[in-house]
């Protein structure tokens, strides 16, 4: 999933592990596109590659407006934002206990 991502230039993939914290998921994958556009065409590409390896897509939301697309992978929760909506929200304060891990930071200083 998160090799989608890099090769969509994803910004910011953070996979933050949820074992023993939620009973959702165990991954949480949030990341960030530049434009609402690139947000629903990651989404797109993350869930024809789940179908391709046979992984049941449990839902799909927001791809209409593609401000924050949700993709819910069973064992994998992922969040897709523009990084604006992604800073608004702030989702990854709300798992400030959890270890995030950074995967990818493409076309960032730092």
């Amino acid at each position: 999933m998160t090799t989608s991502l890099d090769d969509d230039k994803a910004e910011n993939v953070l996979t933050i592990p949820l074992q023993g914290k939620s009973a959702m998921a165990d991954y949480m994958v949030v990341a960030s596109g530049t434009s609402s556009r690139q947000v629903a065409a990651m989404a797109e590409h993350i869930e024809f590659k789940l179908k391709q390896n046979k992984v049941d897509v449990l839902g799909l939301e927001g791809l209409r407006q593609a401000d924050w697309v949700l993709i819910d992978a069973n064992d994998v929760i992922v969040h897709l934002f523009r990084p604006e909506v992604r800073e608004f929200y702030g989702l990854e304060r709300m798992w400030s206990d959890a270890t995030a891990e950074e995967v990818v930071t493409v076309g960032t200083d730092g």
